[in-house]
């Protein structure tokens, strides 16, 4: 059982030289997430994304922000590298809840909460 109150994490998938190779990874996630797109809302796990740097200055970083609790979003991050592959690192840490408004806001509304 997840005993943490749900919370901003982030899903950080090291090891992209580019950006574009970054961004291709967006669909096998989401397919990861949300397997059936037409599904009726809401999604198990409100999730978005976004491009940081890399672990060095040549690469790019896609990060999977997630509102859940901590041993979930650990799950997710499994999962996501069973995807990925060992080519890559993932690396899951908490978010800062300014900096992904949309996912809050999506968790709330989805809750019920506002």
């Amino acid at each position: 059982m997840d005993e943490d109150e749900p919370r901003v994490y982030e899903i950080r998938i090291h090891g992209c030289p580019t950006s574009q190779e970054a961004l291709a990874l967006q669909d096998p996630i989401e397919r990861l997430l949300c397997p059936d797109p037409d599904h009726v809302p809401p999604c198990e796990i409100p999730w978005s994304f976004t491009l940081a740097g890399g672990d060095d200055d040549a690469s790019t970083a896609l990060v999977l922000g997630v509102h859940t609790s901590g041993g979930r979003a650990a799950r997710v991050a499994d999962r996501v590298r069973a995807l990925v592959g060992e080519t890559r690192t993932v690396a899951v840490s908490g978010g800062e809840a300014g900096e992904w408004e949309e996912l809050v806001e999506q968790y709330r509304v989805e809750k019920g909460m506002g």
